[in-house]
């Protein structure tokens, strides 16, 4: 069942990355139409970045201006750079930080083998046993960073590893991955609340937080 739920909501959000991309295709993206287009269906739609590390100068702002900040990664290698590093360091601060990854632990059908397999597909350099490594070394890396935040708490999920969520208060990026590329090279969408896509950025988190458990302290 919670796979079909991530199924529907990776649907839509997809078929509107496909009617915004045509956009991107020009060099001068009309954003002023999008933004017009956004108003009067409700979907909060702003801006569609090409690529998701394109993305990564608005989210560090965004994030400056946060009262409260949730993540969903699949792998969490944007929590260990620069524009997450004023939140590590203390130079931010908001009420709540929330970040969800992947279990890294063999799980038997482990969702996030699956992604694995089909990295492996385009960028043969990877197997299960090198992402699980990536994700390991990013929750150490949190897990150190944030010792010392009692506003801080980071879960583990074993669910379909299909998105990345970004949230705030009052924006989300949400990047749907693809089977035949990496998460850095996806489409990402930069939406508003309130909006339909923004509700489906936290709709996304929620449903992966209440199927996570809290990772354990590092030894």
């Amino acid at each position: 069942m919670t796979a079909f739920l991530f199924g529907i909501l990776s649907s839509l959000a997809a078929s509107v990355i496909a009617l915004t991309l045509g956009l991107l295709r020009g060099s001068r993206p009309l954003w002023w139409l999008v933004t017009v287009c956004s108003w009067c269906t409700g979907t909060g739609l702003r801006r569609v970045y090409r690529h998701q590390s394109f993305a990564e100068q608005d989210i560090a702002r965004d994030l400056s201006r946060a009262r409260w900040i949730k993540v969903l990664a699949g792998r969490g290698n944007v929590l260990t750079r620069e524009v997450f590093s004023p939140l590590w360091s203390g130079a931010s601060s908001v009420d709540s930080i929330q970040v969800l990854l992947p279990a890294p632990h063999p799980q038997g059908d482990s969702w996030l083998d699956q992604r694995s397999n089909d990295l492996h597909r385009f960028d043969p350099g990877y197997s299960p046993e090198l992402l699980r490594d990536q994700v390991r070394a990013n929750i150490d890396y949190l897990t150190h960073a944030t010792r010392t935040r009692s506003n801080f708490e980071l879960h583990e999920f074993n669910l379909p590893n299909i998105c990345r969520v970004i949230a705030t208060d009052q924006v989300a990026y949400l990047t749907f991955y693809s089977s035949s590329t990496h998460g850095r090279n996806s489409p990402c969408m930069y939406v508003r609340a309130p909006g339909i896509l923004y509700s489906i950025a936290l709709q996304q988190f929620d449903l992966a937080w209440t199927n996570s458990s809290p990772t354990l302290p590092a030894s």
